[in-house]
């Protein structure tokens, strides 16, 4: 009977692996076309994992809380027929088991593995005691991140247990645990002390306060290592150039100061400057679709999509790219019900991975932070990216049938990072130009 290999899927463009969260089927389940197998997590979004045939489960190869590479597989499906008797019964499985003392509770994926040694108690723990490998005795799912840093900070399983949790169903994130060490630190140890049995060490372990008091070492977690692997293989990439406009954007500040509240009503969302910035870059990618390629060795892909990311900082310190597919297609009401809609989704982690991918174009706006302007990393296998600054009141000449004027005028900063092997200078610096125009038409009577 065929047997179909069930994969770990792609994530997003940075990501490499993942987490797998609950086997909401097991070995012996019969499951359907595009129903759950389970629930997998990484720094960025958790997802489900449908089967991509009908059948039965034949083998699970990972257990819960271990990450695994994109691509590696996951699961065995059997696509005719029921399962095989080996598979719904626990002797061969028994057969399997090494002969050294099984731990405490035996492997219940029901794959046939070996069940998997147990971890080192958390520095801490009661003697004798192996906390669960990833869940506590509240049932509450613990990260390997999470997991280390209690060990390095030698935080027992019961004091984890007690540290509220601000992630999905109640998780403890690294914000959490770190929160909590920093707490704990200005506080006197009199609470959750480890056992007298076990020697305090005599300087700090890697990732709080060093032995002279002075520096702190922080690891970095997971998403950080992919954003800085990201990053830095971008500039090894591509050749980075970036120019620079200041844009008048006094009539489309005014305008959405006149309309804010009406289209809150209307369309029961809030316009920002942000959809109306896509809209300006969309706009000017249909008159320079060479900005809306990418390059495969030698040769280059040119888009026919407009698919426009937008970099979002997360409460965390890091930041995700939703991207806003055929951004061409929406009016400028659809583009802010989109940014609003994918912005808050990527706080509450909460995007679908397919949202994340497929980008031909990013904006980041900088302004957001108090930044007049930026020269941003390209966001591969993209070829440019555009910073929007802060808009700022200040003097300008004003050119009128009357002559020149000094007036108030709503200013900022444009930004267009490109990779010069196929952006040349003109392409750039004439792409960059036409947003700025476009923001400068903006319509002032312009109707919601």
């Amino acid at each position: 009977m065929p047997k179909i290999e069930l994969t770990m899927p792609k994530m997003g463009e940075s990501i490499m692996e993942a987490t797998i969260l609950k086997w909401v089927k097991q070995a012996g389940d019969r499951v359907e076309e595009d129903e759950t197998v389970l629930e997998i997590a990484t720094d960025k979004v958790d997802s489900e994992v449908p089967s991509p045939v009908s059948g039965t489960i034949v083998e699970t190869l990972y257990e819960e809380g271990e990450t695994v590479e994109i691509g590696k597989a996951i699961a065995i499906i059997e696509t005719e027929g029921e399962a095989p008797a080996e598979s719904s019964a626990p002797a061969p499985k028994e057969e399997k088991e090494p002969a050294a003392p099984a731990p405490a509770a035996p492997s219940s994926n029901g794959s046939g593995k070996p069940a998997a040694a147990p971890q080192p108690a958390m520095a801490g723990a009661t003697t004798g005691h192996t906390p669960p490998k990833r869940f506590g005795t509240s049932g509450r799912f613990y990260s390997p991140l999470v997991r280390s840093i209690a060990q390095k900070e030698h935080i027992s399983l019961e004091e984890l247990e007690q540290i509220p949790g601000s992630g999905l169903e109640g998780r403890v994130t690294k914000n959490d645990i770190l929160s909590y060490l920093k707490s704990r630190r200005t506080q006197p140890a009199t609470v959750q002390q480890a056992p007298a049995s076990r020697p305090q060490p005599a300087a700090t372990p890697a990732g709080s306060i060093s032995a002279d008091g002075r520096t702190e070492i922080i690891e970095m977690d997971r998403m950080r290592k992919l954003i800085a692997d990201h990053m830095v293989r971008s500039k090894h990439t591509s050749p980075h150039v970036t120019s620079f406009v200041e844009v008048d954007v006094t009539n489309l500040v005014n305008w959405r100061n006149k309309h804010k509240d009406e289209f809150l009503r209307r369309y029961g969302t809030k316009i920002t400057f942000t959809p109306i910035f896509i809209e300006a870059v969309v706009k000017a990618i249909h008159d320079y679709p060479m900005v809306n390629i990418s390059v495969d060795g030698d040769k280059i892909i040119r888009k026919l999509d407009i698919n426009i990311g937008m970099a979002t900082a997360l409460p965390t310190g890091n930041l995700i790219v939703p991207v806003i597919k055929n951004a061409d297609a929406l009016s400028l009401a659809g583009l802010a019900k989109a940014v609003n809609d994918l912005a808050a989704r990527a706080r509450e982690n909460k995007l679908k991975p397919e949202e994340i991918q497929g980008g031909t174009f990013t904006l980041t706006n900088v302004g957001t932070f108090g930044n007049v302007m930026g020269t941003p990393i390209i966001n591969q296998p993209q070829v440019a990216i555009l910073a929007t600054g802060a808009i700022r009141k200040k003097p300008a000449v004003v050119e009128t049938e009357y002559g020149d004027l000094i007036a108030i005028r709503q200013l900022m900063f444009l930004s267009l990072s490109y990779d010069h092997r196929v952006v040349d200078g003109a392409l750039g610096g004439s792409f960059l130009r036409r947003v700025a125009d476009y923001l400068e038409a903006f319509d002032p009577n312009r109707d919601l």
